[in-house]
């Protein structure tokens, strides 16, 4: 059991990308919901994506100077936005407002956006749907970075918590 888990860590933190250089873009009419609500609404909204077109989130009270999401399990489910270095280019695309920066976070280097530490979800396994919005976890409540909102197709209820450990 305990090999299995390291090896989902190790798997997790193998798949977060080292770039030299950073884009976060603007996708227009994503599928945005919440994995753990599946009766709650699915938006269509434009949201920002990374390089290869996956979502980006950020955790609420979470900045550069208050991290939150530090262990392996969080990361494991939340991928970190990361580049090589410091001095990594990062570049906004059209329509994208606001500030990116790099913070250094042990051994990692993250992409920031007006200070938000950036992160994709593990479980966004479609292009074009993210579905790790709204969701309740490590110390706080997940948000993809919307630009603008359109219209939903149905009416959220409550939102549920993620049961403890998720």
């Amino acid at each position: 059991m305990a090999l299995a888990v390291a090896g989902l860590a190790l798997a997790a933190v193998a798949g977060v990308a080292l770039a030299k250089a950073f884009t976060l873009k603007v996708a227009k009419n994503e599928k945005v919901s919440n994995i753990t609500n599946p009766k709650q609404a699915t938006r269509t909204e434009a949201i920002l994506v990374n390089s290869k077109g996956a979502a980006v989130y950020t955790l609420s009270g979470d900045s550069k100077s208050n991290p939150k999401c530090l262990d392996s399990t969080c990361r494991m489910f939340w991928p970190p936005v990361t580049v090589a270095s410091a001095k990594s280019k990062v570049t906004a695309g059209p329509g994208v407002k606001g500030k990116l920066g790099i913070a250094h976070r042990g051994k990692i280097f993250q992409a920031t956006l007006n200070g938000h530490p950036l992160y994709t979800f593990s479980q966004d396994k479609t292009k074009g749907k993210a579905v790790g919005d709204g969701v309740v976890a490590f110390k706080g409540t997940w948000h993809v970075w919307a630009v603008t909102s359109s219209k939903s197709t149905s009416l959220p209820p409550p939102m549920q918590p993620l049961p403890p450990g998720y």
